[in-house]
C-alpha cells in the first residue's frame, strides 16, 4: 500500500514516517495541500493521511477534491487535527474522510487504523478486478481473448453511426478459416484450439490499434475498420491473409499444421444509410465468394 502523508509540520510528518517504515508501508509527504493534490494525480496513493489546517489548501479542501476526481481507483482518507467538537467530526466526515483522529494522537492507535485501511484497500481492489473479470466475460471471447459477437455489434453500431456524422467511410471484414473442420477432425479440439488462439494472435498483431477485431462465431472472424476505404480495407485483410498461411502449428512427430483462411470485404460510403446487419451480409456474400473462387484470398463486396 502507497501512502500520503500530509502536514505542514515537519515533527509530525517524521512520526508518521516513522509509524509507516515500521509497518513496511510506502510512503510520501507534502507539507500543504495544494502540493499533495499534485502529486496525486502523478502517483497513484492508496491512502491519504492529511493533516485538517494547512496553507494554500486545507486538508478538507483536499479531500473534496478527491472525492470529486475520477481515479480509477478508491482513495482511503484519514482525517488528522486539533479539531475535536462533534461538529468539526461530522464536517470532516461529510467532506469525504473515511476516518477520524484528533492531535495529539496515539501512534499504537493510528497504525491500527491504518491497518483496518489497508484491509479496505484490498477489499475493494479485488472487488474492482472480480467486476473487471466479469465485464471482460461479458464482451470477450474466452478462447481468443477477442471481442464477442454481442460486443462487436455494439462496437459497429457505434462505428457506423460515428462514420456518418463525421462523413467518413468505415469497412467490415469477415474472415472464416478455411477447412477448419478438417483441423478438429484430424487433429482433434485441442489442436483446433490452438489454431484459433493463433490466427487471433495474428489478427491484432496485423490490424491498426483502432480498429476491432471480433469472434463472430466458430471459426469466423469480424474485422471493424472505422475511416476505412474499400480498397485499404483489403490491404489490411491481405496483411491478415498473409500472416496466416506463414504461421503454422506444431504436431507431433516435428510434424506442422499449414492455415490458411478467405475474406469478405464490404465497406459502407459516408452518405449511405445501410445498417451493420446487411453490411454483415454483405461481407458474407463477399466470403462466400471468396470461397467459390477458391480459398484462401480476399474479395470484395461489388453489389448487383
Amino acid at each position: 500500500m502507497r501512502v500520503l502523508i500530509v502536514d505542514d509540520d515537519p515533527t509530525n510528518r517524521h512520526l508518521l514516517s516513522a509509524m509507516l517504515l515500521s509497518t513496511r508501508h510506502e510512503f510520501d509527504e507534502a507539507s500543504d495541500g495544494k502540493s499533495a493534490w499534485e502529486m496525486l494525480q502523478k502517483e497513484t496513493i492508496n491512502l491519504v493521511i492529511t493533516d485538517w489546517m494547512m496553507p494554500d489548501m486545507d486538508g478538507v479542501e483536499l479531500i473534496d477534491n478527491i472525492r470529486k476526481a475520477n481515479f480509477p481507483h478508491y482513495i482511503y482518507i484519514i482525517l488528522l487535527t486539533a479539531r475535536s467538537t462533534k461538529v468539526d467530526v461530522v464536517t470532516g466526515l461529510e467532506a469525504g474522510a473515511d476516518d477520524y483522529l484528533v492531535k495529539p494522537f496515539d501512534l499504537d492507535e493510528l497504525r491500527a487504523r491504518v491497518n483496518i485501511a489497508n484491509r479496505i484497500i484490498d477489499l475493494e481492489r479485488r472487488l474492482r478486478e472480480s467486476l473487471e473479470r466479469v465485464q471482460k466475460m461479458a464482451t470477450h471471447d474466452s478462447l481468443t481473448d477477442l471481442y464477442n459477437r454481442r460486443a462487436l455489434y455494439d462496437i459497429a453500431e457505434n462505428e457506423l453511426s460515428r462514420a456518418r456524422r463525421d462523413n467518413i467511410p468505415v469497412s467490415l471484414v469477415m474472415m472464416d478459416i478455411d477447412h477448419f473442420k478438417n483441423v478438429n477432425d484430424e487433429h482433434g479440439h485441442n489442436i483446433g484450439d490452438q489454431a484459433l488462439r493463433r490466427v487471433a494472435h495474428i489478427i491484432v498483431e496485423k490490424i491498426r490499434t483502432y480498429d476491432t477485431a471480433g469472434r463472430w462465431g466458430g471459426e469466423e472472424f469480424l474485422l471493424v475498420l472505422p475511416g476505412t476505404d474499400q480498397e485499404e480495407a483489403r490491404q489490411i485483410a491481405e496483411r491478415v491473409r498473409q500472416g496466416i498461411e506463414s504461421a503454422n502449428i506444431p504436431l507431433q512427430g516435428g510434424k506442422h499444421l499449414d492455415l490458411q483462411a478467405s475474406f469478405g470485404i464490404s465497406t459502407s460510403l459516408p452518405d449511405d444509410l445501410i445498417t451493420f446487419d446487411l453490411l454483415v451480409h454483405q461481407a458474407d456474400e463477399a466470403l462466400y465468394d471468396a470461397k467459390g473462387e477458391g480459398r484462401n484470398r480476399v474479395c470484395v463486396y461489388v453489389g448487383g
